[in-house]
């Protein structure tokens, strides 16, 4: 053994002898694992397709149901949008209700439905993907259709609720407080809607319960992304601007949509890891530790595509004991097949 390898395996025996890093080291394990970053890179592109029809729609609803209140309206269209940076202002500016006839709205809005609920099937595909649904209980398309529906009435009324929730804090208080105010109030608002995503996209089996440690991480960090962000991407923009111009913009947009995205995925993770207790892992292999074990074989089993599939996993020292157990029972046979034959006088 090389002190190299003496040494990584020093550091790998002191975190799997330590809870907390355990887990740590067990979440960024099941996320290679999972292949979390296509995952992620997935539910952004999905949601950058998504984004500017979903939120479109969501303007254009409170447009209608917010008729006649001017103030309100602005209010709700810049709770609605401040969060995603770059495009924010632009959105701020060209956004307006539908106008014209009923029909006209339905069709329109039944396009920027469409478009919107691409990004809820990839989310429950994540989902599934994460707590290692086998393929033959993923629920089929008109089921998944209703969670997205399902989802967008929970992000609607997010919106919502977060709006009425800034406004009373911007109400009640000023200045600085304010700030700090409207921090707390979005991370606690950011925590109850991620447990309410996640309820709707998770399997049924999976418990309530097991979905708050991860929300409670991520509710915090989206606020954290929301508020911090925008200055963020605007200052990396400042350099790409002179290279890449107007396609600047994109990236920005993209690269903030990854971590919200990136986010998720390790909250989703989190979930699943201590509440299957997968750890502690090896960073070094061999020996596979029991975690190891049963998350390769939840891998494996989640390929299985029909009823009558079955997918079973042996690791290398069972099929070694198996082998032996084999031979032993070969060579039982045959000396029992020697004392039968009888001798030649």
């Amino acid at each position: 053994m090389n002190p190299i390898e003496r040494g990584l395996r020093a550091v790998d025996g002191l975190q799997q002898r330590h809870r907390a890093p355990a887990v740590v080291v067990g979440v960024v394990r099941k996320y290679g694992d999972d292949r979390g970053g296509l995952l992620a890179a997935l539910i952004t592109y999905y949601g950058f397709v998504a984004l500017i029809p979903l939120l479109l729609l969501l303007s254009t609803v409170l447009g209608f149901v917010l008729h006649g209140h001017p103030g309100a309206q602005r209010s709700v269209l810049n709770s609605a949008l401040a969060d995603f940076p770059i495009i924010g202002d632009q959105l701020r500016q060209n956004v307006h209700s539908l106008q014209g006839s009923g029909l006209a709205l339905a069709i329109g809005g039944f396009g920027l439905l469409y478009g919107a609920l691409g990004i809820t099937q990839v989310l429950q595909h994540a989902m599934a993907e994460v707590w290692n649904v086998p393929g033959v209980q993923r629920p089929g398309y008109w089921p998944r259709l209703g969670r997205g529906l399902l989802l967008l009435v929970v992000l609607g009324g997010g919106l919502v609720l977060g709006t009425a929730a800034a406004s009373l804090v911007g109400t009640a208080l000023g200045g600085v407080p304010a700030r700090v105010g409207g921090l707390l109030v979005s991370a606690l608002l950011n925590t109850a809607l991620c447990l309410l995503c996640f309820r709707v996209l998770t399997p049924r089996e999976v418990t309530t319960r097991a979905l708050w440690p991860g929300c409670l991480v991520a509710g915090p960090l989206f606020t954290a992304l929301q508020a911090f962000g925008s200055l963020l991407v605007t200052h990396e923009l400042r350099h790409a601007t002179q290279v890449y111009g107007f396609f600047a913009t994109v990236i920005g947009l993209l690269s903030w949509l990854y971590l919200a995205a990136q986010i998720t995925v390790y909250a989703a993770e989190a979930n699943v890891v201590l509440a299957r207790r997968l750890w502690p892992r090896s960073l070094l292999q061999p020996p596979l530790t029991a975690a190891d074990e049963e998350v390769l074989s939840s891998v494996a089993r989640q390929e299985e595509r029909r009823p009558e599939q079955r997918v079973e996993v042996r690791f290398g020292e069972e099929k070694e004991a198996e082998g032996k157990e084999a031979e032993e029972e070969d060579g039982d046979d045959d000396s029992g097949a020697e004392a039968d034959r009888p001798r030649a006088p």
